[in-house]
């Protein structure tokens, strides 16, 4: 080889390198977290007082306590305040309240305050850790909606929720304003990676209509989500419905059963997974809204713990659909 074929050669693998390093520099990592009340995050963080059953169940409660201080010390930075990544991002447009948009920490609930939490926090945390690229998460989320009417989606005929469409909406509003909304992100390009979803109870109280209908409705979503984001593998974890609720029978029983033979369809073989919850569901008594059974009662642990197990399962499958 002459002497220009070896510098040609060079250059061309410099130039490759290059052209590699920018196409994974561009890219940012989106995650879409859909649901309602529960995912809009009801977790409390450290409230105290009557109105808070003296501040049990809070998430600060479990920092407190030496037993369960370890699984939480990551959440603080080394002077005891709140710990806020610098390579997550969180977007979540709340209905008929300010848009909230910045770096993944607290305050990304339903109230948008310090004080409260969803599972974002902890999924934030876990797929920060793990992927190297960006991620953006995007919240939609709606408290009091059913799958049967208010996402209802498309493929199963009828009006089509209302939900269902601010969704796809908030979604594609999202993607088109990462620059704006993020100026540490501008000029990146993305990847739509998954989506989780965590809902269920205002199908669960309608027994004789939504529950019959969950299992072909939640295949329905799952099919005209990706259809709308052109992505027919697109990763989906679907959360089981918690609450005090978890293990009742009758029509809750058939609602989480409806959940797990959804995903187990063949179609959604090694690109949709059910996650089981309910080990995570605390006692009343032990949480900070004992009277709240429909937000897990308040309580920070099965908050955190849903979405670190969501977050898990969503790895695994972005992990196989490479």
């Amino acid at each position: 080889m002459t002497n220009f074929s070896k510098v040609s050669m060079t250059a061309i693998l410099i130039a490759i390198c290059a052209i590699s390093a920018t196409k994974e520099k561009a890219s940012i990592r989106v995650f879409v977290l859909a649901g309602q009340s529960n995912m809009e995050g009801y977790a409390v963080v450290d409230l105290v007082g009557r109105d808070y059953n003296g501040g049990k169940g809070t998430l600060r409660s479990f920092l407190n306590d030496p037993s369960t201080r370890p699984r939480y010390r990551h959440l603080l930075n080394s002077n005891g305040t709140w710990k806020v990544r610098d390579d997550v991002w969180v977007r979540y447009r709340r209905e008929y309240q300010p848009l909230l948009v910045g770096p993944s920490g607290l305050g990304f609930s339903v109230y948008g305050d310090q004080h409260h939490f969803g599972p974002e926090f902890q999924f934030g945390n876990v797929v920060g850790d793990k992927f190297k690229e960006p991620v953006l998460l995007i919240k939609t989320a709606w408290g009091g909606k059913s799958l049967y009417k208010d996402f209802r989606p498309p493929s199963s005929g009828g009006e089509v929720g209302k939900y269902y469409t601010m969704m796809i909406a908030q979604v594609r509003e999202a993607l088109a304003n990462i620059g704006t909304d993020f100026p540490a992100l501008r000029g990146r390009g993305y990847q739509l990676s998954g989506l989780a979803w965590w809902q269920g109870w205002n199908d669960g109280v309608d027994p004789q209509n939504a529950v019959p209908e969950y299992e072909q409705n939640l295949v329905n979503l799952i099919r005209d989500f990706r259809r709308e984001f052109k992505s027919p593998k697109l990763p989906v974890v679907v959360g089981e419905l918690t609450g005090p609720w978890v293990k009742a029978d009758g029509g809750w029983d058939k609602l989480r059963k409806s959940q797990a033979a959804a995903v187990a369809r063949p179609e959604f073989l090694g690109n949709a997974v059910f996650v089981p919850t309910h080990d995570f569901v605390r006692r009343a008594e032990l949480s900070p809204n004992p009277s709240h059974g429909h937000h897990e009662f308040g309580n920070a642990e099965t908050y955190f713990l849903v979405g670190d197990a969501l977050a898990k399962a969503m790895v695994d499958l972005v992990a196989r659909k490479r």
